[in-house]
C-alpha cells in the first residue's frame, strides 16, 4: 500500500508537473500562429492584387473576357463586348409642327435629278412639311425604269437627314387613300424661284389640301442670292446624303482598281460643260474671278 502510495504520489507529482506548462511559453506558440497566419494573408493579398494588375494590363483577353461568379453584375456588364447602338449614331430627329406633305415627282436626266432631289429636301425642310422619298423620271428620252431605292441608298438618305426635314418611304395610310380619291394639289412650280416664293405661293396651297404633288423640279429654285445656310443643306444632301446603293459603289471601286492596275488614266465627261457646272451652284475650288463668272452664267 505504501508502494502504491508512493507511486501514486510520484504519478500526480509528474502529472502535476506537465500540467504546470510555463504560461508564457503557452503565449509564445499563440503569437507565432498567429504572425505565421497574418503573414500568409498578407501575402496571398499582394500576390492576388499583382496578378489583377498584371492581367489587366496585358492579360490574355481569353482569360478576363469571362465574368466570374464573384463579379459584381455591373462589372460583368463592363466585361461584356459592347454592342453598338445604330440609334445613338444618328443625328437627333429635328421636332417640328408638320405643315402637310409634298410628293415630288423628278425630271430628266440622272444629273438634273439629283440637283432637284437637294432642293426638294430644301424645300420642305424651310415649308416644315414631310417630304415623300421622290419618284424619279422614267418617261424621258433614257427610258430609264429605276427607282430611287435602285440607284441610291434610301435609309441612308432618310436617316441622314433626320435632323432636318421628316422623310418618308411613302405617304401614311389615311393620306394615301386621300391622294387616291384625288383629293390633292399637282402644279409644277415657277423656274429659278427664291424661297420666298415656296413660303409665299407653295405655302398655302400645302395648308389647304394637305397634300401637294411637284410634278416638275427641274431648276425650280434659284442659286444666286440665298441664304448661306440653304445652300449649305443643298450640298450636305448632294455629298453626304445621296449615297449610291452598295451594288453601284462596289462595281466603281471595281472599275477605279482595274483602271489604277493599268497605269495612269483619264476621266473625262463629255457633257459636263460650262452650264452644268454653273447650274450646280457650288464654287468650291474656284477663285473670285470664276465664281463671278458662273453667277452670271446662271
Amino acid at each position: 500500500m505504501a508502494w502504491k502510495a508512493a507511486m501514486g504520489g510520484k504519478a500526480a507529482g509528474i502529472g502535476g508537473e506537465k500540467l504546470k506548462c510555463p504560461p508564457s511559453s503557452a503565449a509564445r506558440s499563440r503569437m507565432k500562429l498567429w504572425m505565421v497566419r497574418a503573414t500568409t494573408t498578407v501575402l496571398l493579398w499582394t500576390c492576388v492584387m499583382q496578378l489583377t494588375a498584371v492581367g489587366e494590363t496585358w492579360g490574355p483577353r481569353v482569360l478576363k473576357g469571362w465574368p466570374s461568379c464573384l463579379t459584381a453584375p455591373e462589372e460583368a456588364a463592363a466585361v461584356r463586348p459592347a454592342v453598338v447602338d445604330r440609334a445613338a449614331l444618328l443625328p437627333p430627329k429635328r421636332i417640328y409642327r408638320n405643315n402637310g406633305y409634298l410628293m415630288v415627282s423628278c425630271n430628266g436626266g440622272l444629273n438634273q435629278m439629283r440637283a432637284a432631289i437637294c432642293d426638294m429636301v430644301v424645300i420642305a425642310r424651310y415649308l416644315n412639311v414631310t417630304l415623300v422619298v421622290p419618284e424619279l423620271d422614267k418617261t424621258s428620252f433614257w427610258n430609264d425604269p429605276s427607282e430611287f431605292q435602285d440607284i441610291f441608298d434610301v435609309e441612308h438618305f432618310i436617316t441622314s437627314l433626320r435632323d432636318e426635314v421628316r422623310i418618308l418611304r411613302e405617304l401614311p395610310p389615311r393620306v394615301k387613300r386621300r391622294v387616291e380619291l384625288g383629293m390633292f394639289h399637282s402644279m409644277p412650280p415657277i423656274s429659278w424661284s427664291d424661297i420666298s416664293y415656296y413660303h409665299n405661293q407653295i405655302l398655302p396651297f400645302i395648308r389647304k389640301h394637305k397634300v401637294l404633288h411637284l410634278n416638275r423640279t427641274d431648276a425650280r429654285l434659284a442659286n444666286n442670292g440665298l441664304p448661306m445656310e440653304i445652300q449649305k443643306l443643298r450640298c450636305r444632301v448632294n455629298y453626304a446624303s445621296l449615297r449610291f446603293t452598295a451594288e453601284i459603289e462596289d462595281l466603281g471601286k471595281r472599275v477605279i482598281r482595274i483602271l489604277r492596275q493599268n497605269g495612269p488614266f483619264l476621266v473625262l465627261h463629255l457633257r459636263y460643260e460650262m452650264d452644268m457646272l454653273a447650274f450646280s451652284g457650288c464654287t468650291q475650288g474656284c477663285s473670285n474671278e470664276e465664281a463671278e463668272e458662273l453667277t452670271r452664267m446662271r
